[in-house]
């Protein structure tokens, strides 16, 4: 074989190495992560995530379609989702007041009491996991490595007087 052949296949591996063990921290962070979020907080991983979308969203609301393509949802795994925040009065449904087809997530002040205080608790817990295994020189790295890979991207939610 040439070694150009030798090359590829070497870096195919490294690839799928890289892939594999990004997979399984993924899964075992999430796992860790989201336990204590709902022994803490009462609050999933993925619950936790929607709520500081939208605490960081403009006005502290989002299209719920825009919301599933952040959060990795279909459209009818989004509307169960918001429905149980809807339910614990952490969000609100909101027309758009230029397009009444277009319906946000908003956060309500107890949406963001609530976000508030388990980002404290998130927070420390990210710390705690990234600082007992990366040197910060290492942490930076990390952020920056994963920031080339390909993010969701938003649009806006409600063109007009009220976005």
């Amino acid at each position: 074989m040439s070694s150009q052949v030798l090359s590829t296949q070497a870096s195919a591996r490294a690839d799928l190495a890289a892939w594999l063990r990004f997979l399984r921290a993924h899964s075992a962070l999430t796992h860790q992560l989201s336990a204590r979020l709902e022994s803490q907080h009462g609050l999933t991983l993925s619950d936790y995530d929607v709520l500081i979308q939208l605490y960081h969203a403009p006005g502290q609301r989002m299209r719920r379609i825009d919301i599933a393509r952040l959060v990795l949802l279909s459209p009818s795994g989004i509307t169960r989702l918001l429905d149980g925040l809807e339910r614990a009065g952490w969000v609100e449904k909101v027309r758009c007041d230029s397009d009444n087809r277009v319906v946000y997530a908003a956060l309500t002040a107890a949406g963001v009491q609530k976000c508030e205080e388990a980002s404290e608790t998130h927070l420390v817990d990210l710390e705690e996991l990234f600082s007992s295994r990366f040197s910060g020189d290492e942490h930076e790295a990390l952020a920056e490595m994963l920031g080339r890979l390909p993010l969701a991207e938003t649009s806006e939610a409600c063109k007009g007087g009220d976005a």
